[in-house]
């Protein structure tokens, strides 16, 4: 089950966090994997550790808010793939205090980031009437978050474009669909506790932590599988769905 043997992927964001534990479960899995990341020393490493695994990859140093540098990836690529859009950064502040320039930011990587993908990539899974889309949305889809006012706009939008997508291709035999983490351990959550907690970096962990009814951040192994299963054949039927993965967040906090 879940073979990738002969399937080329397109992850981006693949230099660290979900996207690096993406790109490993593909390789693992037998998929060609194409690396995108704007950092060309995380590919690089990462690739290095595909190739430990004995999978293969290649790596591209793009911006996905620069739409020319997509659709020249996609080009360069050229055929129907599995795209999986992990790009994405994240954003504190409230409506009140969010300057314009960071809300523009947020906007450029997480809403046309995205949209640069999908337009770069879809007319080559049309041409072959298959394809496979999974977009990286968040909790904040689904229950306010306090202090994350872009951020949560942006994962609106990732959830709009979705079912859009996944309506307008039904027909051409292209799936789309997004999964809805909660909070993850990724080297963003120790950036961000190392910048305002300094000192208080394992308690402010453990107290982000207890927030998931679950009593932990998940792994990025653990948001990679349910992305390897909902990209993978065995799930042929699904289309047009978000996933929460969550630790019990968005039910069972009351």
């Amino acid at each position: 089950m879940f073979s990738y043997q002969n399937k080329t992927a397109v992850v981006t964001g693949a230099g660290s966090g979900i996207g690096r534990a993406v790109a490993h479960v593909f390789a693992k899995q037998g998929a060609f994997v194409h690396l995108v990341d704007l950092n060309a020393d995380a590919l690089s490493v990462v690739a290095g550790e595909i190739s430990d695994l004995n999978g293969k990859c290649s790596t591209h140093t793009v911006d996905v808010t620069q739409q020319a540098a997509v659709i020249a990836l996609a080009k360069t690529i050229n055929e129907a793939v599995i795209l999986v859009n992990c790009a994405g950064i994240s954003h504190i502040g409230r409506a009140d205090n969010t300057t314009e320039a960071d809300f523009d930011r947020v906007y450029q990587v997480n809403v046309k980031g995205i949209y640069n993908c999908l337009h770069a990539f879809i007319p080559y899974m049309q041409a072959k009437k298959q394809g496979t889309i999974l977009n990286m949305a968040s909790i904040a889809n689904n229950t306010g978050l306090p202090d994350r006012f872009a951020y949560s706009m942006s994962k609106g939008a990732v959830l709009g474009m979705t079912l859009s997508v996944a309506k307008d291709y039904i027909q051409q035999g292209i799936r789309c669909n997004c999964i809805s983490p909660a909070r993850v351990h990724t080297p963003f959550v120790d950036n961000f506790l190392a910048k305002n907690y300094p000192g208080k970096e394992a308690e402010m962990f453990e107290k982000l932590s207890k927030t998931q009814p679950i009593g932990r951040m998940a792994e990025p192994a653990e948001i990679a599988n349910l992305i390897l299963y909902l990209c993978s054949d065995e799930a042929a039927f699904i289309t047009g769905c978000d996933y929460p993965i969550d630790g019990g967040f968005i039910k069972l906090n009351n």
